[in-house]
């Protein structure tokens, strides 16, 4: 089956990179300036089997969905008559803000003759692009499209683990970016790397209390897709939500340009703790951080003035 790769960001060229060693693969970008080299990932040049378009690809029956978690409303508003009836792999990460849903469930509700899959776990654009080894999460309700899909995708470099749990792969790669935020903004305000660890740690509780009131499974998060993903995006400048916590932390600017889906994840995921009357409070402490009603110094005050309680 041919593949398309819809988001032609770091992510998406990235994914495209490599999954032209497979065959050819399509990229769709909706204002691309480029045609060899995407400057989102500097010294990597597209191979003859990635074809750059602006025109919604109509050939290809997997797509895979790189587009921002808070840009794919707007972006199915416009294409989702384009997209239903094909298997849909939704690559973002995050909650959509104004309705809630994660990805995966714009994608159903937007494409109800779509079979919906997701595509997610620890990996930074640039090493994907470069071939180096990679293991990611295919997480898709129907076994075969998810056998399929796993086969499809693997390739010599990326390595997938196929999970039935979509919600608990979703939730995984959502929440972890709120606690990289948070890690961030420890290292940038100098408390040190054992604020960061307890933050890390503290912050996987979070996430699996949340995830496991939606219905997600404990392994799925302590999988690839939660943990191992939290890992690396607690712990490197690689990341943009790491580095937009730093800068929270230093009191320093951020490029508005640069996508951290974290930040609006945070409020999401605040505003369903409230109505829910679950304890999630670094995740609501990164919320008032991103909506900047408070600074690092009282969000860390809170933390440790929360009461004493068994782990």
């Amino acid at each position: 089956m041919s593949v398309a790769v819809l988001g032609a960001g770091a992510f998406g060229t990235a994914l495209a990179v490599a999954l032209s060693v497979r065959g050819p693969v399509t990229l769709w970008g909706r204002r691309i300036g480029w045609r060899e080299e995407n400057p989102l990932l500097p010294g990597v040049m597209l191979p003859g089997q990635v074809r750059v378009t602006q025109g919604m690809p109509d050939g290809a029956q997997t797509l895979l969905l790189a587009v921002p978690a808070q840009a794919l409303g707007r972006f199915l508003d416009d294409h989702a008559r384009a997209l239903n009836g094909r298997t849909l792999v939704s690559c973002a990460k995050g909650i959509d803000l104004a309705s809630g849903r994660s990805p995966a469930g714009l994608l159903a509700a937007a494409c109800p003759a779509s079979t919906v899959a997701v595509l997610t776990g620890p990996s930074f654009a640039a090493d994907i692009a470069r071939g180096l080894p990679t293991a990611l999460t295919l997480a898709c309700a129907d076994a075969a499209t998810g056998h399929a899909l796993q086969h499809q995708l693997s390739t010599p470099a990326l390595r997938l683990y196929r999970t039935a749990d979509v919600t608990g792969a979703e939730l995984g790669g959502a929440l972890k970016n709120v606690i990289a935020i948070a890690a961030g903004a420890a290292i940038g305000a100098g408390l040190g790397d054992s604020a960061r660890a307890a933050i890390i740690g503290r912050g996987f509780a979070e996430m699996t209390r949340f995830a496991a009131l939606h219905g997600a499974l404990p392994d799925t998060l302590a999988g690839l897709s939660g943990l191992g993903d939290l890992i690396l995006t607690a712990t490197s400048e690689g990341s943009r939500n790491f580095r937009f916590g730093l800068a929270l932390g230093r009191g320093a600017p951020f490029d508005p340009a640069v996508t951290v889906e974290g930040a609006a994840t945070a409020r999401a995921v605040a505003r369903i703790a409230a109505a829910r009357a679950v304890e999630m409070p670094i995740s609501t402490l990164i919320a008032g951080l991103a909506e900047g009603r408070i600074d690092v110094k009282q969000a860390m005050d809170l933390l440790m003035a929360r009461p004493l309680k068994e782990e």
